[in-house]
């Protein structure tokens, strides 16, 4: 069953969580109003905090499943019914007018043979936080490796082609993408901020780029 206040689009966004309650509020309620979004599934790992209670208000759909990425976007994927699916972690949302752009991305020619991503940025207004972006972008383009922090959007039928999420605690991202392949990745056209949170704690350059 869909949580309550969504639209009748064919996007379901997938969203893992673990103690993420002072994030998440703002970031479902980015996600409103879109018009595309089916439905919104939260998948916690067992979260200690208001996690579960405001993924609930915000009209979102709770499952919980083993703790780490990997195994809980799959149990997301598993209880999606878009044709559709997008997958954002919970400390990143798509900048206004996104939805314009995913649309556009859904009804492009051989779009469901491709999966999009989101142009990284941080909400951080340091010089590191804009030379980070800049080597996403490079890293983009050059490697074909956007990461989880840059969503992906992907056709449930392309999903369960290349075999889904595997039930890794890190780097489920990059296990997915490469199966993928260059041919199989565009950019959507739209920006998603995520949290520079753990740059500024870890530093910029130390966590893997």
């Amino acid at each position: 069953m869909r949580g309550e206040g969504w639209g009748e689009g064919q996007v379901s966004v997938v969203t893992p969580t673990l103690n993420a309650a002072a994030m998440l509020p703002a970031n479902l309620a980015a996600l409103r109003g879109a018009g595309i979004v089916r439905e919104v599934i939260v998948a916690d790992g067992g979260s200690s905090d208001e996690t579960a209670a405001h993924a609930r208000t915000a009209g979102a759909r709770v499952v919980v499943a083993p703790r780490g990425r990997g195994s809980q976007l799959a149990a997301g994927a598993a209880a999606a019914t878009g044709d559709w699916l997008l997958f954002l972690h919970a400390d990143c949302r798509p900048e206004p007018g996104w939805e314009h752009a995913v649309g556009a991305f859904l009804t492009a020619p051989e779009a469901q043979s491709r999966a999009g991503y989101f142009d990284f940025v941080l909400d951080d207004q340091a010089f590191a936080a804009r030379r980070l972006e800049r080597i996403v972008a490079w890293r983009c383009r050059a490697l074909a490796l956007p990461y989880g922090d840059q969503g992906l959007l992907i056709a449930r039928t392309l999903y369960d082609a290349v075999g889904g999420f595997r039930p890794l605690p890190l780097m489920e991202d990059v296990d997915l993408v490469r199966r993928l392949g260059r041919r199989r990745l565009a950019r959507i056209g739209a920006r998603c901020l995520a949290s520079a949170r753990r740059y500024r704690r870890d530093g910029y350059f130390r966590r893997p780029l």
